[in-house]
C-alpha cells in the first residue's frame, strides 16, 4: 500500500441523497484507505433542517464550513455557521444541520471509528 492517497471527494458517489434528497454526503474514509481518519463531503439545499440528529460513542468530529452559511444545533444550542467556521464537536454532543438561505456545505472531519461504527440518532429539538 502506498504511503499516501489523493482523492476528490466530489468525484465520489452520492451516498445520502436516495435516502435523504435534501442532502448529499460524500464519505472518504474507506477509498482514502484511512486507518484513523475521517474525511467526508456534506452539502445541504438551501433552508433545509436536519429533523433528527446524530451523536457517537467514542469518535471526535470537526465541522468546516466551506461555503454557504446556516447553523448547527448542538445539544440544544443554536450556533450560526458561515464559511470557514470550523465546530468541534465532542462525541457524546447531539449535532443536527440548518441550511440558510444558499445552502450549506460542510467538510466533516472523524477520528477512529470504533469496529462497527458508533453512530447513533437522536431527537433533534430545534428550539424555533
Amino acid at each position: 500500500m502506498s504511503n499516501y492517497t489523493k482523492l476528490n471527494l466530489l468525484e465520489l458517489d452520492d451516498s445520502v441523497g436516495d435516502r435523504v434528497p435534501e442532502i448529499e454526503g460524500r464519505f472518504g474514509r474507506t477509498p482514502l484507505g484511512s486507518r484513523d481518519i475521517g474525511v467526508s463531503h456534506f452539502r445541504y439545499a438551501a433552508g433545509f433542517r436536519s429533523p433528527v440528529g446524530h451523536r457517537h460513542r467514542e469518535q471526535e468530529e470537526a465541522y468546516v464550513v466551506v461555503a454557504g452559511s446556516g447553523r448547527v444545533l448542538l445539544d440544544g444550542e443554536v450556533v450560526e455557521l458561515k464559511p470557514w467556521d470550523t465546530v468541534r464537536v465532542a462525541p457524546e454532543t447531539v449535532r443536527a444541520f440548518e441550511a440558510g438561505p444558499d445552502g450549506m456545505e460542510v467538510i466533516a472531519i472523524g477520528g477512529p471509528k470504533p469496529e462497527g461504527g458508533d453512530g447513533e440518532t437522536a431527537s433533534a429539538d430545534w428550539p424555533d
